[in-house]
């Protein structure tokens, strides 16, 4: 038994010596990266609202919790009440991408899920809950592999979680921004001004690829114009942008102001 246990010992330490200790590190963390979806309802009357608004509180949000996923965010942009085309965000974190693919499987054996849900889950065809779903697959940054809970004091009616899309003009072009964020540090700089950031991903199924996608969190609007205010006139922010490397790497932004919901969990 001894010998066999050394037998592994030296192997393992063969493979390992022939790997850098950077790259074993890497690769731990890399295994770690979180997983994001947004699923998106797009829908235009008040009546779709309430089916939407009772199925995520009464039926999907409590079955996600009893699976210990308990960071869900449900949002609504600002604006949607007078806006004609009205959306619902909704944000799941995931351990792995194969959580994402066992999420429905798990649904569907949960009994008191489609007891709860069966009003939307048993809609009919002339009167659906939504005008159509829309889904983003992502993955967590290597050097941000986890969500993190945003640190604010405001009631939820009142913050503003600012959601970010980058689009790169090429595959190239966009790793090259993400090594911004990451080797780069523009991570770091977030963090350093409190920007509250959720979460900072790299789109692996969405419809505006390549792009990335980040979320930052503030105490109202007024708050968020006075950290962006305090970002662009920062040193390092003046340095890292006016570096030859990382020239031209954004060609579009999207950005969406979003509004947490009561019961939303954070």
């Amino acid at each position: 038994m001894k010998k066999r246990l050394s037998l592994i010992a030296i192997i393992a330490v063969y493979l390992c010596a022939l790997l850098p200790l950077d790259s074993i590190a890497q690769k731990a963390q890399k295994d770690k990266r979180e997983c994001y979806q947004f699923t998106i309802y797009h829908y235009s009357s008040i009546e779709q609202e309430k089916i939407l608004d009772d199925y995520l509180q009464q039926a999907l949000l409590p079955a996600l919790h009893r699976m210990n996923i308990n960071k869900v965010g449900v949002f609504k942009p600002l604006g949607n009440d007078t806006s004609t085309a009205k959306a619902l965000y909704v944000f799941f974190p995931f351990a792995s991408l194969d959580m994402i693919t066992m999420l429905q499987q798990k649904l569907d054996a949960d009994k008191a899920y489609q007891t709860d849900g069966a009003i939307y889950l048993n809609a009919l065809h002339t009167a659906a809950p939504y005008n159509r779903i829309e889904k983003l697959i992502t993955q967590a940054f290597p050097l941000a592999p986890t969500m993190k809970l945003p640190n604010l004091s405001a009631a939820k009616d009142q913050r503003v979680y600012e959601l970010r899309s980058y689009e790169s003009a090429t595959e190239k072009i966009f790793r090259n921004k993400v090594q911004m964020f990451n080797e780069g540090d523009e991570i770091g700089l977030f963090s350093r001004l409190n920007f509250n950031a959720i979460f900072y991903s790299e789109v692996i199924a969405g419809d505006k690829m390549p792009n990335l996608m980040y979320m930052t969190s503030f105490e109202n609007m007024a708050d968020r114009d006075a950290h962006w205010k305090k970002f662009g006139e920062d040193a390092y922010w003046k340095k890292l942008s006016s570096m030859a490397e990382y020239q031209n790497n954004v060609s579009h932004i999207d950005i969406t102001f979003l509004r947490p919901v009561s019961y939303s969990d954070f």
